[in-house]
């Protein structure tokens, strides 16, 4: 498939792809404090975190492996001066996911004994996976994207949206669509919203955004 002119067709809306991002650059910046704040030995506390840290490790998981299935097969056929851009995002996964295990096995120590060592270690293992992870976003966001606009139809951007939603349970659905409309403008959340069936749409707006703002206080508790 060659590159079609944006101007010759509908294109999609890679503003949602900021949004995303947004999300996990906010949460996994301000996870290394949540962690050592942890007292030693209350491990309630820890597993409030705890949860938090996996939600945001699962919301990462599930938004890459949606870009592994449908945007980088598509990229290498259609977009081929760029194929080593693409093999380097797929590079760049492969670290962050790497991390991502490492955090998961230290998480679940640290959970039944939260002492303030291997808090300080959990935090550290997050601070690494965010320096990596927040260097992939920014190669994405500034050389990915527009080759999204070129060489990718709407029909087929919506299916990274569609997988998100079919792979999050309906625990995760509103907290992790909570998260993406924390921060997101009257616009951004506008067209997120749309791209539910009503009901779906109106239960975000109500009893989701409910659930999410009772989480996240609680998270985000002194």
């Amino acid at each position: 498939m060659t590159a079609i002119s944006p101007a010759a067709r509908e294109l999609p809306d890679v503003n949602e792809m900021y949004v995303v991002h947004r999300v996990f650059r906010r949460e996994f910046t301000a996870l290394p404090a949540l962690i050592r704040a942890v007292a030693a030995g209350d491990t309630a506390r820890g597993a409030v975190v705890a949860e938090h840290l996996t939600l945001v490790l699962d919301g990462l998981h599930m938004h890459h492996t949606g870009e592994d299935e449908v945007l980088w097969p598509l990229l290498q056929v259609r977009a081929a001066p760029s194929t080593a851009l693409v093999e380097t995002m797929q590079h760049q996964h492969g670290v962050v996911e790497s991390r991502t295990e490492a955090i998961r096995e230290h998480e679940a120590a640290w959970t039944q004994d939260p002492t303030p060592a291997g808090g300080e270690r959990l935090a550290h293992l997050v601070e690494d996976l965010a320096s990596a992870l927040f260097e992939h976003l920014e190669l994405e966001e500034r050389e990915i994207l527009p080759l999204v606009t070129c060489h990718i139809a709407v029909d087929e951007w919506r299916k990274l949206f569609e997988h998100g939603k079919d792979t999050m349970t309906p625990r995760q659905l509103p907290l992790m669509f909570g998260a993406v409309l924390e921060d997101a403008d009257p616009d951004e959340r506008a067209r997120m919203l749309g791209q539910f069936p009503i009901p779906i749409a109106l239960f975000l707006r109500t009893v989701g955004a409910w659930q999410y703002r009772r989480y996240i206080r609680r998270v985000r508790a002194a």
